[in-house]
């Protein structure tokens, strides 16, 4: 039996009808905590896995090579599919034409395309400009033209209109990339409940909410988000801020000589979490490598 690939198991997702709550991830560990906590789907947080990578904020300082490596290697890690953040396409035209193909090669059930200018910038944060209409669809045709060449991948596309030239302006262009093939649309931070339930309301198609905790975006319960009319709702910040406070937390009590003992994950967990146990119980089927699980 064939199993299907990346982006037809998040075709049959979309086509149900029901909100796809996404925590994104930021690495391979990130994600296989994600699948094991039985979610259905992830997305690699362009933010997150910069901060992860190379320590460094979401501004365009990342090149297409280490993004492209970081999806495979969380790819490698899960079966549930990989929403994989593909910028601006990191160039021209001819860019995402790569960048499209590169990331269903590594298997990536979908990729992000954006409006932005390049360097890009988080869509929360300050100093955020988009391209003109013509270079923005021009990333669109060239995404669906990968795709007509093979690419098996679905096309989220991204604006950030929004922010200057107000939600009129980025429904208009969410609607056009639609229109030019995209599978998924995101419209980049709607500041009130009445500006999201109008995007939903005008655009067709599964649409992206984009729930980040203190950013410009309400952030609402996912039956509030389901009812406006959203098909997914990506967590991007969630999961690395809630492991980042973790980890200041216990670094103080290690500084300090306290009992941090309450706040570790149980060792036996981590391991199996990890894979240590698949890994044994594998390896033990090979008379040659049985020693590894002893």
């Amino acid at each position: 039996m064939t199993m299907p690939s990346p982006a037809e198991t998040l075709r049959a997702l979309l086509a149900q009808d029901t909100l796809h709550v996404m925590p994104c991830c930021y690495d391979a560990l990130s994600a296989k905590l994600i699948e094991q906590a039985g979610f259905d789907l992830t997305f690699m947080s362009g933010f997150a896995a910069s901060a992860s990578r190379i320590g460094q904020p979401d501004l365009g300082l990342m090149s297409y090579g280490e993004v492209l490596d970081q999806a495979r290697n969380i790819t490698d890690a899960v079966r549930i599919p990989l929403l994989a953040d593909g910028d601006t396409g990191y160039g021209n035209a001819m860019n995402v034409r790569r960048t499209v193909t590169g990331m269903a090669k590594a298997g990536a059930a979908a990729v992000m395309i954006e409006d932005q200018v390049a360097p890009k910038r988080c869509g929360h944060t300050p100093g955020k400009a988009v391209v003109t209409r013509e270079e923005a669809f021009d990333r669109i045709r060239a995404a669906q033209d990968a795709r007509e060449a093979g690419a098996d991948i679905l096309i989220l596309a991204r604006t950030d209109a929004r922010h200057d030239h107000g939600l009129g302006e980025a429904i208009a262009r969410a609607a056009k990339f639609k229109e030019l093939g995209a599978d998924i649309l995101f419209v980049e931070a709607p500041k009130t409940v009445a500006e999201m339930a109008e995007v939903c309301r005008e655009l067709p198609g599964p649409k992206m909410a984009n729930i980040v905790e203190g950013g410009e975006t309400p952030d609402l319960s996912h039956r509030e988000l389901q009812d406006i009319g959203y098909a997914i709702a990506a967590y991007p910040l969630t999961l690395m801020a809630s492991a980042m406070k973790a980890m200041m937390t216990t670094l103080a009590q290690l500084k300090t000589d306290q009992d941090r003992t309450p706040d570790l994950m149980d060792f036996r967990e981590l391991r199996d979490r990890i894979g240590f146990n698949d890994y044994y119980r594998i390896s033990a089927t090979y008379e040659t490598s049985r020693r590894d699980a002893e």
